[in-house]
């Protein structure tokens, strides 16, 4: 059997930009393409990839370094190896993908001196440092934000494709009754009760989880809510200390939590941090959410990524130095106590949601790769 077009898609570092990438991987296999990794030795997604039955290689990229030390005089020469290892690996592709991030740089550089058409993706509603140098190398550029079209230049070939979510997430509004009740199964829920799920991301977020355990004693004797609370694996001891016990509210603590399907199945609110897969995740499951952006997060991105879904009206969004234990208390029972507006919002985030934009995304790369 003759193998398709090869691309390469280089990202990593969370799994937040991982997994766009294989579901971007995913479409463009089920079009016929070779498809194969390019990450950081050691990331996560040295891990994630191969479990998703697709070739991973590794280069030693490294965070970029603004402070003077050592391993800022040293990473210009990592930065360098990296790129002559990327162009061995790309040699001869078709088309090269950049999902963001500090590992795409050398691998889109190397496509560049390979003379190998470039794909930009782009997660967030404000470009990171890479996407914004690396632009003028690329082809194209794919957004998930509409509204991020203006910091890029208008001559440049720029698409709406929105951030590609995975298969088993797609899924979720199709099957979300059978879903629902294997998660009830799963997570140890009861049926009748209204279900929170709060997570910060798959690193978790200590401040969130804090503010959260606070809200579950506020909230304590609420007979008709459950708490579904996912701390992250190094959070979790500390967090578990600190969690209400015996009282009327359900409260259950996961350090992670790989079927995240059944998560988003069984919710009828989401508060989370404003990443942009969380994001995409969330609303192409018709999901209200509190999204509270983390602060310190480069140019505030997370933040412009919550506002967007505000002003679309799925989400309300809460300050990072606006949460605590009653704020966060006082924003769920003021919406899980209003169904008009929640099943409103839901509606909302569900229009804002992109199911398509894998395929949108694979469409890119396709017209890119052309001779």
């Amino acid at each position: 059997m003759t193998a398709g077009p090869r691309v390469a898609i280089a990202g990593g570092g969370t799994a937040g930009h991982v997994y766009p990438g294989l579901a971007l991987a995913s479409s463009l296999r089920d079009r016929g393409w070779d498809v194969s990794f390019v990450g950081a030795d050691g990331g996560v997604e040295s891990t994630l990839v191969p479990q998703a039955a697709f070739p991973f290689h590794a280069i030693p990229a490294r965070p970029f370094i603004r402070s003077f030390s050592l391993a800022a005089v040293r990473a210009p020469f990592i930065a360098l190896g990296a790129i002559g290892r990327a162009r061995a690996i790309v040699r001869g592709a078709a088309a090269v993908v950049g999902m963001g991030g500090y590992v795409s740089v050398s691998t889109v550089l190397a496509a560049r001196r390979e003379r190998i058409p470039v794909v930009l993706h782009e997660q967030n509603a404000i470009p990171g440092l890479a996407n914004r140098v690396l632009a003028r190398a690329a082809r194209s550029v794919a957004l998930s934000f509409a509204d991020t079209r203006r910091f890029f230049p208008r001559r440049m070939d720029v698409q709406v494709t929105g951030n590609p979510v995975r298969e088993e997430i797609l899924r979720v509004p199709d099957e979300r009754e059978q879903l629902r009740k294997e998660a009830l199964q799963e997570l140890e829920l009861m049926d009748g009760r209204r279900t929170v799920v709060v997570f910060g991301g798959s690193q978790g977020a200590l401040h969130v989880d804090r503010a959260a355990i606070g809200a579950c004693r506020v909230l304590s004797a609420r007979s008709d809510l459950q708490v579904v609370l996912i701390t992250g694996p190094s959070h979790l001891e500390v967090v578990s200390r600190a969690a209400p016990a015996g009282a009327p509210l359900i409260v259950r603590l996961f350090g992670y939590i790989e079927r995240m399907d059944l998560v988003y199945a069984c919710a009828d609110l989401v508060v989370a941090r404003a990443g942009a897969t969380t994001i995409a995740e969330v609303t192409v499951c018709g999901l209200p959410s509190v999204l509270i952006p983390y602060p310190y997060a480069t140019r505030r991105h997370q933040e412009a990524n919550a506002r967007a879904v505000q002003r679309a009206g799925g989400a309300s969004v809460l300050l990072d130095d606006q949460l605590s234990a009653e704020a966060l208390a006082n924003r769920i029972v003021g919406l899980i106590e209003d169904p008009e507006r929640l099943a409103a919002m839901s509606e909302r985030a569900r229009a804002f949601g992109r199911p398509e934009a894998a395929a949108r995304l694979a469409d890119v790369v396709e017209h890119v790769a052309r001779p």
